[in-house]
This record gives structure tokens, C-alpha cells and sequence, in this order.
């Protein structure tokens, strides 16, 4: 009886010690604000809008120590828009993150789900569409996916440890399709530095058929299988290059601070290469035989913290196409966010974007803001006025 006591007491001081090494947080981002857009398909438009400066979302959180500075991870995080309660990314339940890994304080991290990319993790922070200006402010489309618009399903994924400032690591999606492993296969690497006040990242991206692996991989996607002419590219930036083989981005960004301001810059070449590959008319709208949609994209930035509470932003950003397109975007933004506590601001935001030449539908280019229906002219505004709380 006293053996069976002591080894119930022994069990006990167990599970107490390895509750005491695990956590689960619960944490998330509640964004809202009124938009305007002077022309969205020629009227104007006024409206709610969920998710501005960062997306609306609630996550799970967890670790589990597992001794020898080896421990074990998790991320569920979903997305919602806050004014109707539907869920973002296409209908997706955890569509923003979800995956389970190990990880090393030496070695790195090993992850499996659905992740960021390359791209996101060591060049997105340098745009301003992922600070201060909004989705608004992203680049044109998104084109890049510095912005973070599509994520990777089925993706295993390395990140390594941090090694006197540099980073680095490398993601890879399996297709999933039998007898095609290259169909729908998705790769990336990248690479960063951080050290007092500079910062510096590159990324490389190729997605295979990037109108089902890229654009489609949500629950309310239109599928191969199932609707081989339909496509899931909505922006006319690059939405006639739909039928594209691959998808392709060489990314690279740095940002300086001195003193309250930060000055940063980014670039990008993405190109949608084997256009017409896909079948399905619905695919390739301007009836392309072949060749590739490709874009050079930069970008300038400043900021300047003109008070502990008051952050102050401009930015401007060049698209010019090439290959397949000659449109030119130049896009301009100005923003404001002022912090009534640490996890409570207000911020204004307002995006202007001048188009010219010939898009990938093969028709004169118009404005098209990301995140925005198109313009009917060369020109259109966006401005976004809004509050953010994090928990």
C-alpha cells in the first residue's frame, strides 16, 4: 500500500513537471475600418472593411520542452472578417497557418502544413503594405507575394537558428497528383540579416501551376479536376497570364533606421513563364500562344516616429511589365497610425495608382489597387481609416 502511495505521488510530481513545460496561448487581431475607392468598376464605393493593416484572426499557440534544447511546436490561425463573421482565405478554417514541428535552439526548426513562403518570411516585411499602408499599399496585385495573399499547403518547411544575425531556411510543397510530382509543386528559399539598425533579406519563389497550387488552394477554389477553364487570378495585373506553367519571384529588401526614421526599399522580378499551358479557354482571355507575363517591381519607403505614439509613413512604387505586357503602375501612399496603448491603435491610410500601356488581358491598362476591383480608367484612390486591437 505505502509503495503504491509513494509511486501515485512519484506519477503526479511527473505530470506536474511536464505541465509546467508546455503552453498553449491563445492570441489574435481584431482590424476595422471604413474604406473608400473612387472608382470600383466606374461608381464610387464606400464600405466596411475587416483586416486593413494586418487580417482579422484568432490562433492556438503551443510549445512542449523536450529536453536537450529540443521542444515541439504547433500554429492553428484562422482568419475571419469581423463586420459578418465569414471566414478569410477562401473559406479555409485555419487558412492563414497551420502546422506541427520540432524544434532546435542549435539546429533550426522543421515544420509541416500550410506556411508562408520564402518571399513572405524574408523580404514581406520590407513593403509598406505589410507596415503601416495597408493591403491597399501592397504591390499591384499582390504579384510578388510579399504581401502574404496566398499561402502553401502541403509544405514542408526549414528554418534555421539565428547565427550572429543571419537566418535562413527553405520551404517545399509536395503536389499531391499521381504520375505528375511536378504538378502543383511549390518551392522557396531565402535568406536574411539583422544587426543594429540594418536589415536585409532575399527570397526565391517557383510555384507550378500557380492558377491551382497558388491562387486555388482554398476550400471555395476552383479546381483543376473539376473546372480546368476557370481561374482563380483575379487581378488584371496579371489575370491573363492564368494559363501560366509557373510562377516565378526573385525578391530582395533592407531597411535602415537611424535615430526615429527607417528608410527601406524593395525589389522584385516576378514572371508568369509557359503561358497557355493550362487548357481551358477561360485561362488565357487574350489568347496567348505562348512566351511569359514578366514584372520588375521596386519600391522606396520612409517612416519616421514623430512621437512615441505617432508614426508617420509615404511611400512610392514602380511595376513596370515586360515580355507578354508593357503596363506601367506607378502607386503612391501616404499613413498614419497613432498607438493609444501598446496593443490599441487608429491609423489613415491613403493609396493613389496610375496605370498606362497594355495589361495581361491584352487591353489598355487600368488602375487596379490590390485588394480592389479595377478601375474603368488609368487612375484610381483608395483610403482607409480604421482601428486595430491585439490580444
Amino acid at each position: 500500500m505505502k509503495k503504491s502511495l509513494l509511486a501515485l505521488a512519484a506519477l503526479g510530481a511527473f505530470a506536474g513537471a511536464a505541465h509546467a513545460q508546455s503552453s498553449v496561448t491563445l492570441y489574435g487581431i481584431i482590424d476595422a475600418g471604413f474604406a473608400y475607392n473612387n472608382n470600383s468598376n466606374g461608381q464610387k464605393l464606400y464600405a466596411m472593411n475587416s483586416g486593413n493593416l494586418q487580417g482579422s484572426r484568432w490562433g492556438l499557440r503551443g510549445t512542449e520542452d523536450l529536453g536537450g534544447g529540443l521542444k515541439a511546436i504547433f500554429v492553428l490561425e484562422n482568419g475571419f472578417n469581423v463586420f459578418n463573421g465569414q471566414l478569410g482565405q477562401g473559406g479555409d478554417m485555419f487558412g492563414r497557418q497551420a502546422y506541427v514541428g520540432l524544434g532546435s535552439t542549435q539546429f533550426g526548426t522543421v515544420t509541416l502544413g500550410r506556411q508562408y513562403d520564402s518571399v513572405v518570411d524574408y523580404t514581406g516585411a520590407f513593403e509598406v503594405g505589410s507596415q503601416w499602408a495597408s493591403y491597399f499599399g501592397a504591390h499591384p496585385g499582390d504579384l510578388d507575394n510579399m504581401n502574404n495573399s496566398n499561402r502553401v499547403n502541403n509544405a514542408i518547411k526549414y528554418t534555421s537558428a539565428n547565427y550572429a544575425g543571419f537566418t535562413f531556411g527553405g520551404l517545399y510543397s509536395l503536389g499531391g497528383q499521381a504520375g505528375q510530382f511536378n504538378r502543383n509543386q511549390i518551392w522557396s528559399v531565402g535568406l536574411g540579416y539583422s544587426q543594429g539598425p540594418l536589415q536585409l533579406g532575399a527570397g526565391y519563389l517557383n510555384v507550378k501551376d500557380p492558377n491551382y497550387s497558388f491562387f486555388g488552394n482554398n476550400a471555395t477554389s476552383r479546381a483543376a479536376t473539376t473546372t480546368p477553364s476557370a481561374s482563380n487570378m483575379s487581378s488584371r495585373v496579371y489575370s491573363g497570364f492564368a494559363s501560366a506553367k509557373t510562377q516565378q519571384v526573385i525578391s530582395a529588401g533592407g531597411a535602415y533606421t537611424f535615430g526615429a526614421a527607417t528608410i527601406g526599399a524593395t525589389y522584385s522580378n516576378t514572371q508568369f513563364k509557359d503561358v497557355n499551358n493550362e487548357a481551358g479557354a477561360g485561362l488565357n482571355p487574350a489568347g496567348y500562344t505562348g512566351g511569359s507575363g514578366k514584372f520588375h517591381n521596386a519600391e522606396i519607403n520612409f517612416k519616421y516616429q514623430l512621437t512615441p505614439a505617432l508614426l508617420l509613413g509615404v511611400a512610392y512604387d514602380y511595376t513596370k511589365g515586360y515580355g507578354l505586357t508593357d503596363a506601367k503602375y506607378h502607386q503612391g501612399m501616404l499613413g498614419a497610425d497613432y498607438f493609444l496603448s501598446k496593443r490599441t491603435d487608429v491609423y489613415i491610410d491613403g493609396i493613389y495608382q496610375h496605370a498606362s500601356g497594355t495589361d495581361s488581358t491584352n487591353r489598355t491598362a487600368v488602375a487596379n489597387i490590390n485588394g480592389l476591383s479595377p478601375s474603368t480608367t488609368s487612375n484610381q484612390v483608395a483610403a482607409v481609416v480604421g482601428i486595430r486591437h491585439k490580444f
